[in-house]
């Protein structure tokens, strides 16, 4: 079984480490080996621990999963040259990773929470050579999409990537005004879970417009909600979320 070693071990590493747990060997290399048994812990599987400052990556397949602005230190103290290198640092860029680890090859990769359940959305760029590879093993902590260039990777990001922090924000704020009206609290969030889990079903065959109509009827009780959202500017408000979330990207990239 081939070992997959991730560089840091933060929540997104952990995510993506439990979508993969099954299919690799998992070695996480970190600063302080007390969180590196955390770590170990809650995947509930054995690892190969290793402290960054004795670590080699040398013809390993690395995912880096550390803070962006921690690259520099990182980097630093990471030795050898990975066979691929694949990033989820948000903003960036290939060139830059270039300059500060040794790969033979880079990928930048956007997945998102849901690879801890094996179902995240996750954007690949980089070198074409290994897009293959790359594809294959992102693939096992859910779904992939290659993209051309970097833009589109850091507009996807601000989709996908930051994506279910938004839509948490939306399930809770459904569930409390449900719970405003007069309905418990358990069963409000029981509601909205058979909700989301409907709906993201739904969305994949169908445009979300459509999905709007065949539920909006003249009159009706979703007609009088879908009102209230439109004149509170929700449409705007999300389509500025995206663009606010990319302009963070451009600015990590700097």
């Amino acid at each position: 079984m081939q070992t997959i070693t991730f560089i840091g071990n933060g929540n997104m590493a952990r995510s993506i480490a439990e979508g993969l747990k099954g299919k690799y060997n998992i070695e996480v290399v970190g600063r302080s080996m007390e969180k590196l048994e955390g770590f170990e812990k809650a995947l509930g599987k054995s690892c190969n621990k290793h402290l960054i400052d004795e670590f080699d990556m040398t013809d390993k397949t690395v995912i880096l999963c550390v803070k962006p602005g921690n690259l520099d230190t990182v980097s630093k103290q990471l030795k050898g040259k990975a066979k691929l290198l694949i990033s989820v640092l948000a903003g960036v860029p290939v060139e830059k990773l270039k300059k500060k680890l040794k790969a033979k090859a880079v990928v930048r990769a956007m997945p998102n929470l849901a690879a801890s359940v094996g179902a995240s959305m996750t954007t690949l760029t980089g070198d074409s050579d290994h897009r293959e590879e790359a594809e294959v093993l992102m693939r096992g902590a859910g779904s992939v999409l290659w993209l051309e260039s970097e833009k589109e990777l850091d507009i996807a990001t601000a989709l996908a990537g930051s994506g279910p922090a938004y839509l948490a924000l939306i399930a809770e704020a459904l569930a409390d005004g449900a719970v405003q009206q007069g309905l418990k609290r358990d069963d409000a969030m029981a509601v909205m879970r058979g909700l989301f889990a409907g709906f993201g079903k739904l969305v994949q065959t169908e445009h979300p417009a459509l999905l709007k109509e065949s539920v909006m009827s003249p009159g009706g009780t979703t007609a009088a909600g879908i009102a209230t959202l439109e004149k509170e500017s929700v449409r705007a408000a999300c389509m500025e979320t995206i663009a606010a979330a990319y302009q963070k990207a451009l600015e990590l990239s700097k």
